[in-house]
């Protein structure tokens, strides 16, 4: 497949055009013209490109890409070497962000509803999503739930403890911001990546139950279900997802 034909399935399936994002999503580095291997991972590190080199991939497709809005203006160690491993191997870049959050279907979102077996009954803004489970269950047993499916052990602040899980809000990534709406929605629990200082405190005092599953265990979904999505659809395309350990 051409490289550009690439970026064009892929941004009209995630309709990329529409988010107003603080980085580009689509092809950030060309590569060569012509794509058989690829390789797929949440964020385009040094790891994920020495991968895609053994494997011969002309393609590495991420979550976290380059060119960030706050990024430094020049290129020095490790952005240098990342960027050389990617031009001198012909690879090309692809990243999508926000559109691989949102997603009805194949976003990171979808992935954490599908995963716990959540009905969506509401989509509070693109990133932050509300609904409810289907037989009421602990903190202590989601807790246990989450470790099983997303390999990684939350932060878990215990706002009630005897108050059974019914109605849960959740956002992939850097979502902790979102426990005031979740709290003004009066949601029993609220499932993100990161936690900040301040989100202890909100959820104790507002007896919610709240988890910090880390950023890039509630972020691998997204991009294997793009993965997944592709491979049925270009059987023709070699795609292999990588998982690099990230605790964040």
């Amino acid at each position: 497949m051409k490289n550009k034909i690439l970026e064009k399935i892929i941004n009209k399936k995630l309709n990329s055009k529409s988010f107003s994002d603080v980085t580009y999503n689509g092809l950030q580095i060309e590569g060569c013209k012509k794509i058989k291997k690829i390789i797929t991972g949440v964020t385009a590190c040094q790891i994920l490109l020495d991968i895609s080199i053994k494997y011969q991939a002309q393609a590495v497709i991420v979550h976290h890409g380059y060119f960030w809005k706050n990024d430094p203006r020049h290129i020095y160690g490790f952005t240098r070497k990342r960027l050389k491993t990617i031009l001198s191997n012909n690879i090309n870049l692809y990243s999508w962000h926000l559109p691989l959050d949102a997603h009805l279907k194949l976003g990171n979102n979808a992935y954490i509803q599908k995963s716990l077996d959540i009905h969506r009954k509401n989509i509070i803004t693109p990133y932050l999503w509300s609904g409810n489970f289907k037989k009421k269950i602990s903190g202590k047993k989601l807790f246990k739930k989450i470790i099983s499916i997303f390999k990684s052990k939350p932060i878990y602040i215990n706002g009630n403890k005897n108050k059974k899980i019914s109605s849960v809000a959740w956002c992939s990534g850097k979502g902790q911001h979102f426990i005031l709406e979740v709290i003004k929605y009066k949601i029993d629990c609220f499932i993100t990546g990161e936690i900040s200082e301040e989100t202890t405190h909100y959820a104790r005092e507002s007896n919610i139950h709240f988890f910090s599953v880390g950023h890039h265990a509630t972020e691998t979904g997204g991009i294997k279900l793009l993965s997944n999505w592709l491979s049925q659809k270009y059987p023709n395309l070699d795609i292999k997802f990588i998982n690099v350990e990230n605790p964040a």
